[in-house]
């Protein structure tokens, strides 16, 4: 057997040869399925919910309300906390699986957490697309939120250990990509179904999820464990073998020594969550919790939850509803799309700037026309003005797309040293499931309460975060992860100071 002590651990930042092979081209298929199914669960939730049929079996109140003609409430129609509680319950068993998953990747491995995921997601697509009552309805969602919470800590790390480094990046904003693959396709499958006659449709909605769920278990079961999980498991031989088939190449040994000394540093970690809160850690923790709060706040998930229904609420209709929703969904991709090109070349800092100017602009033209055009009481939106609403929030759905949506997920794992990494990474996943259950689960009622007023919240926080970027945070782009602390965070103006060795408060 070969061990790590036989040779020379090769020097931090080597290039490895290694080829595409076509375990590589199934991983690239894996983030797929596990991005189409997170981002159909995002999309389908706002299309479903504004279908009369599921209102009135599952939401009687709620139905009541969008049929009566007497209430002369036109924000606060969809103001109903079980609804909401329909979206939300998904992120909320996801940030408990979360810690669950966690544990599983580390002891059995990535491949069982995603078979885990897998069994989860098909598990509450049937009790969904089955449900009879409101119960049944919650934890079959319930259930789906707990594959979001083992897929979301699983399929990342599987990726960026199973592909070479020179594709690395790309594969992670591929996954974001995918995820609004999903969400159009839920908007897609909504606008159809919508037109089902009988009150069935909403079933079809819900029960198509069976897809992606059904393709991320059969491509969990045809692919082999990570290396890297399997040296970290104590499986040395295998971990060399699965690299020779991943990499197409004998030449393996420099990689194989890294990855052995890479998991020989990792166990001399014995609390990593512990070593998190170490001064030195603390610009890496801040800025990663302070993007996912503002991912959160930017308002886009409030947008993308509740599109239909929000353009049903200024008077769109329905259909035009579901229709603008697709509209929105295709410009979330091909806008993912040009960050993915961009992002390496303009730089992260750019991308985030330009995106709050075009974010804040759109939602406070949105807040004017929505402030003079509709009343509490009144639908009263000329075709134009509906036309500029769309307009207006595409803009705004693109300048996210860009920006705030991959770079979001892509900073934090970017700027954690490696005995933190994964620790790191748990928190990016908790605190975005707490923020993104928080917002899904005030949106309607902020509605009620702020009514046009709704988007001149989301743009004060816009201005915040754009703020932000200008001051703390640094651009990562170009940079190899293990210089980031030297190259980085110790020549930033205000950073800098917490990178000593010592442990002593610095002087802010």
């Amino acid at each position: 057997m070969t061990a790590g002590g036989l040779a020379p651990a090769p020097a931090w930042g080597v290039k490895f040869e290694a080829k595409i092979t076509p375990i590589v081209i199934l991983s690239c298929i894996m983030a797929a399925t596990g991005g189409l199914m997170f981002g159909y669960d995002v999309g389908v939730s706002g299309g479903v919910t504004s279908m009369p049929a599921f209102l009135e079996k599952f939401f009687p109140e709620v139905y009541g309300k969008t049929q009566d003609p007497n209430l002369n409430s036109n924000y606060c129609k969809y103001d109903n906390q079980n609804l909401q509680l329909f979206t939300s319950s998904l992120y909320l068993a996801g940030l408990i699986a979360t810690f669950f998953a966690s544990w599983t990747t580390r002891r059995l491995g990535r491949k069982p957490t995603m078979l885990i995921a897998g069994f989860f997601f098909i598990v509450g697509v049937v009790l969904n697309a089955a449900a009879q009552d409101l119960a049944m309805l919650i934890i079959g969602r319930i259930l789906l939120g707990c594959g979001v919470g083992f897929a979301n800590q699983a399929v990342p790390l599987f990726l960026s250990e199973i592909a070479p480094t020179r594709i690395r990046g790309g594969l992670n904003i591929l996954f974001q990509l995918n995820v609004t693959v999903g969400i159009l396709f839920a908007n897609l499958v909504n606008y159809g179904t919508a037109k089902i006659k009988g009150g069935w449709g909403w079933r079809l909605s819900l029960g198509l999820a069976g897809i992606p769920a059904v393709l991320l278990t059969g491509g969990a079961l045809l692919v082999l464990e990570t290396p890297n999980s399997l040296i970290e498991r104590g499986s040395l031989d295998e971990g060399k073998s699965v690299l020779r088939k991943i990499r197409g190449t004998d030449n393996i040994e420099p990689e194989f020594l890294e990855l052995v000394e890479a998991s020989r540093m990792a166990k001399e970690v014995k609390h990593p969550f512990r070593n998190l809160l170490k001064m030195r850690n603390w610009p890496q923790l801040f800025i990663t919790i302070a993007l996912q709060i503002f991912q959160q706040f930017t308002g886009i998930n409030a947008i993308m939850f509740y599109a239909p229904v929000l353009f049903d609420t200024v008077g769109f209709g329905n259909d035009a509803a579901l229709y603008s929703a697709v509209i929105i969904g295709a410009v979330n991709v091909l806008s993912t799309c040009v960050s993915i090109y961009s992002v390496d070349k303009v730089g992260r800092r750019m991308l985030l700037l330009e995106a709050g100017v075009q974010m804040f602009f759109s939602q406070v033209v949105i807040a004017i026309i929505l402030g003079i055009k509709v009343t509490d009481d009144s639908n009263d939106l000329h075709r134009g003005f509906g036309i500029l609403v769309v307009v207006m929030v595409c803009t705004f759905v693109s300048a996210f797309a860009w920006s705030w949506g991959p770079l979001g997920w892509l900073i934090p794992s970017e700027t954690f040293p490696m005995e933190t990494r994964s620790a790191g990474q748990s928190v990016t996943v908790c605190v975005n499931l707490i923020f993104t259950f928080v917002m899904a689960q005030a949106f309607l009622s902020m509605l009620c309460t702020l009514k046009f007023g709704i988007f001149l919240f989301f743009s004060g926080w816009v201005l915040i975060m754009s703020i932000f970027v200008v001051f703390l945070l640094p651009e990562t782009k170009n940079i190899p992860i293990e210089e980031m602390t030297d190259r980085v965070w110790k020549k930033h103006w205000f950073w800098k100071r917490f990178m000593d060795d010592d442990e002593e408060m610095p002087a802010i």
